[in-house]
């Protein structure tokens, strides 16, 4: 009994001293790769992946493969492995970033994947000879710094720049608020008939043609500055003539031309506003104009200064617009060839008036307008050289419509009637039809088309004439045969009624530019004209043409 008993103690024993080394040797195991091997249950031992068990256990292989560091669910990623590098293509990833498959533009640099396992850090596989390669074209050029490249990760792709309608085209600079644009054209040529007489007789001619354009570049209100000149020279002198008794040249043909105005807009609210325009005008008689004086040195300038102060308000679709105006026109002495003056207070004059509009948009692209002007003319003396009373009063009214047609044909087209009363009972009243249009055609994106007409009511010194109604008509051809070329083509016609004196003039130009674009600051003008004048009156008709060669300077 006793025997049994020992035994049976010694059994116990025995167990007893096997699980505790069986724990013994868990706990003391050492810490491989970096981690720490879990404990094993004292009757049933497990295999921890990528540890060795000192016990081997029947069925399990002694040292099994150790599992990939990367798919280890319990394994920090080891150096050299980008964060989040397992995540989808979309969505985010651990570092809160939106993951969206990058898109590359032609020629655009991607960015190199990062070295893995068993790499070098050229990028090639351990173990083999890198190829020798020749050298590529872009070997000796300067590097691009990764955030210009949009190579960085993470970064989004830079958006690409948009395209220059006009690469040739002036800058500009900013002053302030201000968009400064600044030009001059210098040419030089030959005029065959510079006093448009009906002998003609031909001269060099050169021309100084300077621009300047000021734009604000305020989020309310508006400022705009537009001034263009010239001034155009002739080599030598005319003697004093009178061509045939009807029209008649100064010596000196230099002759000025200047236009310039200055527009504000002062926003009260969004649909009311405030305008003035402030303008000026200096040129002198045309060429073979029958209001040209015989026996003259130099032909006399004359400016016309004027202001418009109007509003606008808008209902909705209906916009209403109102103002009044006031001009100033004023003449030079005449300077004879004897060297006398002579006075031109005649036809110095007043112009006090005012302009009412009305439109309604009937679609975004259509707006059809109602427009009436009136004004009062009244001359410094009461009688002109001839024994005329000039003043007068007088206006018009029209009717049209601007409109824009899938942005290929644009403008504003009107017709209206135009009538003018003298206080002299002598001089006829002066009336007619009037045309204003201002189209612009983009037949093709190298071809754009333009069409102008405009009718005016002039003041003459023609005995016996109440006044000219002009009307003028062009048709304007551009074409780029190449961004830095382009093709000029115009046609101007129109027509002169003298009414009150029987005389009718019509007036023939036909004009051809090439400018050649060397740059955006210098371009190269070649011009080619020719002008025609006919007229019921025998001996007034004239002819001539210019031919000018020059450069524009530009910023």
């Amino acid at each position: 009994m006793r025997r049994g008993v020992s035994a049976a103690c010694l059994l116990l024993g025995t167990l007893g001293t096997g699980a505790a080394r069986a724990q013994t040797i868990d706990a003391l195991r050492p810490v491989r790769d970096g981690f720490l091997a879990p404990q094993e249950s004292p009757l049933r031992r497990t295999v921890v992946s990528g540890l060795s068990d000192p016990v081997p256990t029947p069925g399990v292989p002694t040292n099994p493969a150790p599992a990939s560091t990367a798919s280890s669910p319990n394994r920090v990623p080891l150096p050299g492995v980008p964060a989040a590098s397992g995540a989808a293509e979309v969505g985010y990833d651990s570092l809160n970033r939106t993951r969206k498959k990058p898109k590359f533009y032609p020629a655009q640099a991607r960015p190199k994947p990062a070295p893995g396992p068993g790499t070098r850090p050229s990028g090639e596989l351990t173990g083999q000879l890198r190829p020798t390669l020749p050298p590529s074209a872009s070997a000796n050029r300067q590097p691009v710094a990764p955030a210009m490249a949009g190579t960085v990760p993470g970064q989004p792709p830079r958006k690409r720049l948009k395209v220059d309608d006009d690469p040739f085209g002036a800058v500009g600079d900013y002053v302030g608020p201000f968009l400064i644009r600044g030009a001059v054209e210098l040419s030089a040529g030959y005029d065959s008939n510079p006093a448009r007489l009906a002998k003609p007789r031909g001269m060099p001619a050169w021309m100084i043609a300077p621009e300047f354009l000021a734009v604000s570049n305020w989020e309310r209100h508006a400022l705009v500055a537009d001034l263009r000149g010239s001034f155009t020279g002739y080599g030598s002198t005319l003697p004093a003539i009178m061509d045939g008794g009807i029209n008649s040249a100064p010596t000196t043909l230099d002759r000025p031309d200047f236009t310039g105005h200055v527009d504000g807009r002062l926003d009260v609210s969004r649909d009311t506003s405030v305008g003035a325009q402030l303008r000026l005008r200096a040129a002198t008689d045309n060429p073979g104009s029958p209001s040209v004086q015989a026996g003259l040195a130099r032909y006399p300038v004359y400016t016309t200064l004027g202001t418009t102060l109007g509003f606008d308000q808008r209902f909705n679709r209906l916009q209403i617009s109102a103002g009044a105006t006031a001009d100033r026109t004023s003449y030079q002495e005449s300077k004879l060839t004897d060297g006398t003056m002579t006075s031109n207070d005649d036809r110095n004059y007043n112009q006090f008036g005012g302009i009412g509009r009305v439109s309604y948009e009937v679609t975004p692209g259509l707006k059809p307008f109602a427009e009436v002007q009136g004004n009062t003319r009244t001359y410094d003396q009461q009688f002109d050289r001839s024994g005329y009373q000039r003043d007068s009063a007088g206006g018009y009214a029209k009717a049209g419509t601007s409109f824009e047609f899938t942005r290929l044909l644009t403008g504003e087209l009107s017709l209206g009637y135009a009538t003018r009363s003298y206080t002299d009972p002598r001089l006829d009243r002066l009336q007619g039809f009037l045309t204003s249009a201002s189209l612009v055609w983009s037949a093709t994106p190298l071809t754009t088309a333009r069409f102008l007409s405009d009718t005016q009511v002039a003041e003459t010194t023609v005995a016996g004439a109440s006044g000219v109604l002009v009307r003028t008509y062009t048709v304007q051809v551009d074409h780029d045969f190449r961004r830095w070329l382009t093709g000029i083509g115009k046609f101007t016609f129109g027509t002169l009624d003298y009414q009150g004196y029987g005389r009718n003039d019509r007036t023939y130009s036909a004009e051809g530019n090439l400018v050649y674009k060397m740059t955006r600051s210098l371009w190269v003008k070649g011009t080619l004209r020719y002008d025609r004048l006919d007229s019921n009156i025998a001996g007034a008709g004239s002819s001539g043409t210019v031919v000018m060669l020059g450069v524009r300077l530009q910023n």
